[in-house]
């Protein structure tokens, strides 16, 4: 009950700039977990992948481009009883060598070396290494993550609800019109860094999808790969966020200034 009280005495002084700041808290921690990803065993980070590759035995694919299609057979001899599967993350690497728990590290060599050459037979790691450091680029991110939380604090510096005395010498409850300049700047840094993240969100997908693709029919019929769903629905889920932010701050912008056109008038 007094929770509830509370709470109704809270929300008349929320304003629309707090709903906006919680968005962006939403927004950064989304792409902040897209960025762990992989980075760490803790639980759930080893699922938030890019890029995964792991050796199963299926049914090869034929077709008539393929100059040698007896490969399949030699690569099939050379995996054996193969089973480790390597995801691929901003900043990290996981294996795991046997169907058990997850091995996490930014260094591929350190994992490699916890495994048998039979365990990866063609090189999975260094493959998945080699995604890692020469495609992936997550720096655009880290910028518009630093420009989302300036964003933040420019909107946590807008006037909210206080009590004046009018002439009568009664008290009400005012809130002022945010400095325009401020909005202004806030609202171009949570587009510079929605722009940032669009382009971020679309190479990661565009990558992630063509080296899976590469990379299982490289090993037809002994090697599967997929993208990670996870890190997809973060990426774009926090996209949207901040594209929400801009234009609820635009809107706040334009709905100030033809307020003051017509408090002139």
């Amino acid at each position: 009950m007094r929770f509830a009280v509370g709470l109704q005495r809270l929300i008349p002084f929320l304003g629309y700039h707090h709903i906006l700041m919680f968005l962006i808290a939403a927004g950064i921690i989304l792409l902040s977990l897209l960025l762990a990803g992989c980075s760490s065993t803790s639980p759930g980070i080893p699922n938030i992948f890019l890029i995964s590759l792991y050796y199963q035995n299926y049914p090869p694919s034929f077709d008539p481009a393929q100059v040698d299609p007896g490969v399949t057979t030699a690569i099939a001899n050379i995996v054996g009883q193969a089973q480790l599967e390597v995801r691929v993350g901003y900043f990290g690497i996981c294996i795991n060598p046997d169907g058990g728990s997850f091995l996490c590290s930014n260094n591929a060599s350190s994992l490699a070396s916890q495994v048998s050459v039979d365990q990866d037979p063609l090189n999975l790691i260094w493959v998945a290494s080699t995604f890692k450091d020469s495609i992936v680029f997550p720096y655009l991110i880290i910028v518009a993550i630093v420009l989302a939380f300036v964003c933040f604090i420019l909107l946590a510096t807008f006037p909210g609800w206080h009590e004046e005395t009018d002439e009568r010498g009664s008290e009400r409850d005012v809130k002022p019109f945010p400095s325009r300049p401020v909005s202004q700047v806030a609202l171009a840094l949570i587009f510079v860094a929605s722009v940032f993240v669009l382009v971020s969100v679309l190479w990661q997908h565009t990558a992630s999808v063509a080296a899976s693709t590469i990379a299982q029919d490289l090993g037809n019929g002994s090697v599967k790969s997929g993208v990670g769903t996870t890190a997809m629905i973060l990426g774009w889920f926090g996209f949207a966020l901040f594209i929400i932010v801009t234009i609820g701050l635009l809107v706040m912008i334009i709905s100030i200034s033809l307020l003051d056109r017509l408090t002139d008038d």
